[in-house]
């Protein structure tokens, strides 16, 4: 029998869609479940994809079954259970094999793996994969992390079953060991800020505007339009629009207003505050969904203060247009954070990330993609890549019709009651960012006073002592 071209363990979702994505692009694949009636559901329901799939019932004979040096892609939960499974492959690997790790890993124990398996022979592949399942099965968003030598071995797999914008693939090798999941990890902390600052808007037309799902889907659909144009945006006047088939009520309206999270937008967070690279709008956007899991402690705060939230005055028109520009306007804040974020941890860990090509590959496949990207892979490509992104001349002048609209529209809620968290964030990183001289001279004061921690002055180098006298402690 031919060699598949490639391997993959881990048959739920994830992994069965990618497969079966692998397989119709044209490379044989062989598969492992470790419940075998898994694997065989798989093989019968791949249907005209059949002759691609070879069904292995150990990993030995998956090992066997692959062109040898042989990738084997690893599609289970993170954590534990990769470990097992890198240790399990360690068995039956030859020298030069790869394992490629696929799922929401950290990148730190991408960074820890990848150095175990130094001088075993094999090497390790890191890849973030965008898209959710409908992603998986027709085209994600792929970011690597490993060697160049080992992405060259998979390239031709990964940039076939890769989302596709204007023919271009959105597969790329991004640097070594981490860089893979890092950007995935940063892609999804953004993805937490842009769906946090819609379901913002989303409040405001409906308690400050008083519009009911149906008279919101078309605002959404008519901004999908624009500037605004994102998958997204799109989705939400989608699920706007939807009912629900036992009540008839519009779906949104029986939706329990408590979400979760797996970890990596709280994962962005912690690296941010790790490289000291501000991403308010991600730290807002995270928080917010803490909150809303305190479901019970809300309902009773509501009834100690009571929720009467002011209705927004004025012309709809005007106030519709404002709503526009303020969540334009915070996404730009939100990305400007990440790609920062970004800069820092490449310069941190060496892996030289190219701006450009990761604004490239998330523009079709991935959650986030939308219009706006593009626009930045321009931006990235005529800027040096550690240029956060406010200061790129285009943004200068997007950024500065917007931002008013934007503080408009957070006051307004401020002074209506209605919490916009991870907008009035990104409206306060810009106004921080653009302030030349802050009040942390009064910070730095207090902190010489107490603790003898020294300041600069701005008329001389060096460190300096205030002339607190006795009272300082």
């Amino acid at each position: 029998m031919e060699k598949a071209e490639i391997g993959l363990i881990g048959l739920g979702t994830m992994g069965s869609n990618l497969a079966l994505n692998i397989a119709e692009k044209g490379h044989r694949i062989a598969v492992f479940n470790r419940t075998p009636a898994r694997t065989q559901a798989f093989v019968e329901s791949a249907g005209a994809l059949r002759d691609m799939v070879v069904p292995c019932a150990s990993i030995e004979e998956l090992t066997d079954a692959i062109r040898p040096p042989r990738p084997v892609i690893i599609m289970v939960l993170a954590g534990t259970p990769v470990d097992e499974q890198i240790a399990a492959l360690r068995g039956v690997m030859s020298a030069n094999d790869i394992i490629i790790d696929a799922g929401n890993a950290n990148f730190r124990d991408t960074m820890r793996r990848f150095k175990e398996l130094e001088g075993s022979g094999l090497t390790f592949i890191g890849m973030g994969v965008s898209g959710g399942e409908e992603g998986a099965r027709h085209g994600p968003s792929i970011m690597v992390g490993g060697t160049p030598e080992s992405y060259q071995r998979v390239e031709g797999v990964l940039t076939a079953i890769s989302a596709k914008f204007k023919g271009e693939p959105c597969a790329a090798w991004l640097g070594t060991d981490g860089a893979g999941h890092f950007v995935k990890t940063i892609h999804n902390g953004i993805e937490y800020a842009d769906m946090q600052m819609i379901a913002e808007i989303y409040g405001i037309l409906r308690d400050g505007l008083g519009m009911r799902p149906k008279e919101i889907a078309p605002v959404f659909a008519g901004w999908n339009k624009g500037r605004l144009e994102s998958y997204l945006i799109e989705i939400t006047a989608s699920v706007l629009e939807a009912d629900d088939p036992k009540t008839g009520r519009p779906v949104v309206d029986i939706i329990l207003d408590r979400a979760g999270q797996k970890g990596t937008g709280k994962w962005s967070v912690i690296e941010a505050q790790q490289l000291g690279i501000p991403a308010t709008a991600i730290e807002a956007a995270v928080a917010a969904r803490v909150l809303s899991s305190m479901k019970d402690e809300r309902l009773a705060a509501e009834k100690a203060y009571g929720a009467n939230a002011l209705k927004f005055a004025g012309d709809r028109g005007d106030v519709l247009g404002d709503l526009e520009l303020a969540l334009f306007a915070g996404k730009i804040a939100a990305y400007a954070q990440g790609f920062a974020v970004m800069a820092g941890a490449s310069k941190e860990f060496g892996w030289n990330l190219p701006m450009p090509t990761i604004a490239k590959i998330w523009r079709a496949g991935c959650i986030i993609r939308s219009q706006f990207l593009d626009t930045i892979a321009e931006a990235f490509g005529k800027a040096d890549p550690s240029t956060n992104l406010l200061m790129v001349p285009a943004f200068v002048e997007m950024m500065g019709k917007a931002h008013p609209s934007l503080r408009r529209i957070v006051a307004r809620a401020a002074e209506a009651g209605l919490p916009v968290p991870a907008l009035s964030s990104a409206l306060a990183y810009f106004d921080g960012y653009r302030q030349g001289r802050g009040s942390t001279d009064l910070t730095q004061a207090q902190r010489d006073f107490f603790g003898a921690h020294g300041f600069e002055r701005i008329d001389a180098p060096g460190a300096f002592h205030g002339p607190w006298g006795s009272g300082a402690a």
